[in-house]
C-alpha cells in the first residue's frame, strides 16, 4: 500500500498552518478560533490546493 504523497512545498504550507493554530493564531473563513487539530489540517491542504501544489486529490466517498 503506498503512501499519498504532499510536495515539499505543501508540506511545509501545511507546517505553517499548525504552526498558527499552535499559537491560537489560525481563523476560519467566518472568523473564528480554530480549536480542532483535524480542521487546522484541512484548512492548510486547501490553502496549499488553492496555490497550486502538489496535494492529492480528494477521497471520493
Amino acid at each position: 500500500m503506498s503512501k499519498t504523497k504532499y510536495s515539499e512545498k505543501a508540506q511545509d504550507k501545511v507546517g505553517k498552518v499548525m504552526h498558527e493554530f499552535k499559537e491560537g493564531k489560525l481563523k476560519s473563513s467566518s472568523g473564528e478560533k480554530v480549536t480542532d487539530r483535524k480542521q487546522a489540517v484541512a484548512i492548510g491542504i486547501s490553502e496549499a490546493r488553492e496555490k497550486g501544489l502538489k496535494v492529492p486529490k480528494k477521497k471520493k466517498d
